[in-house]
């Protein structure tokens, strides 16, 4: 029979990528629905659909990697099974990033104010710039990713393990050939623009809020809402990011033991980091808010039994009336 803490995962992981396929499969679904309607899809929209398909990738390969390591380690730690997996968990995560690095520079080009003329040419150019950054993304992940597959070495000891490592294990067994400042530039070089561009969102929003953004009621307007709907989404994803790239260094410099509460804790943070982000940009977004909400009150509805029909009684007194004639 199987430890507890290999059951625990592989429920928490089962469970965790069935959420993250139906919310990311959602949002896809309707942005999509939108463009069959003839909508051109923003480029916030067009940014969340790819960061989408790259969580739905990442959760799918690794629930099969992992349950792989659980059940079948001699298999999965043979050489060619090993750096196969590693290099195909590693590609969606690092696109992930990188979108994430897209998604909040377009929404400070939407939320900043722009006074210098470059910064005016790049908030008109958008709907351009979005798709070519999107695709510089996946540039710099597969062109910096995928060597990492040509610099591993053996490690026999890994042969027995039955708990996932994945974060852990495929960088410990690259050869120093591997340069290392290509996984900073995969990891720690997008948490940062993440992070400045969170805070110049937060700086302007502070800077350039004023009266005029509030109607008589004292209610912001739909503008500045949208602009603090913006910060406060970006600030959500930092801190999932945060808390992502903590537990993959936790991991790698093997701060825990093995089946520890705190390597329980990391690797829970990894399995659930993808419907965790698309939890929040369900929220962050008044569109797939309300359709969201829609359909959460729809099956509401249908799960409700049907009331039995109320059956009103009138009682009706009716006065008769004799007409008596005297003969």
């Amino acid at each position: 029979m199987l430890p507890v803490f290999i059951l625990v995962s592989m429920i928490v992981l089962g469970a965790s990528t069935v959420m993250a396929v139906v919310t990311n499969s959602f949002i896809i679904a309707v942005n999509l629905i939108d463009k069959a309607k003839s909508k051109s899809l923003s480029p916030s929209d067009l940014i969340v659909v790819t960061l989408c398909v790259s969580n739905i990738f990442f959760q799918l390969i690794m629930i099969v990697t992992d349950y792989m390591s659980f059940l079948c380690a001699d298999v999965y730690f043979t050489d060619e099974v090993y750096i196969l997996s590693t290099a195909l968990l590693m590609l969606p995560i690092y696109c992930s990033f990188w979108f994430t690095v897209c998604l909040s520079v377009n929404y400070y080009l939407q939320i900043v104010i722009a006074t210098h003329p470059f910064l005016i040419r790049l908030k008109l150019a958008a709907a351009q710039l979005v798709p070519r950054l999107i695709m510089a993304s996946v540039f710099i992940s597969f062109a910096t990713g995928l060597p990492a597959s040509w610099n591993f070495q053996g490690n026999p000891s890994n042969q027995n393990m039955t708990i996932n490592e994945s974060v852990h294990i495929s960088v410990a067994d690259l050869n120093v050939a591997y340069p290392v400042p290509s996984t900073l530039i995969l990891c720690s070089l997008p948490l940062v623009l993440v992070g400045i561009a969170n805070g110049l969102i937060i700086k302007s929003l502070l800077v350039h809020t004023h009266n005029s953004d509030r109607n008589t009621k004292g209610e912001l307007s739909a503008h500045a809402e949208g602009r603090v709907r913006a910060a406060r989404t970006i600030s959500c994803l930092l801190f999932l990011y945060i808390c992502f790239y903590i537990s993959e260094v936790l991991l790698f410099m093997e701060t825990f033991p093995r089946s520890s509460p705190g390597f329980c804790t990391c690797l829970m943070i990894i399995y659930g980091y993808s419907p965790a982000q698309s939890i929040v940009l369900i929220f962050g977004s008044p569109k797939l808010k309300q359709v969201s909400l829609s359909l959460i009150h729809c099956v509401g509805i249908n799960k409700e039994k049907p009331k039995k029909p109320t059956v009103l009684f009138i009682n009706v007194n009716m006065k008769k009336t004799v007409n008596a004639s005297a003969n």
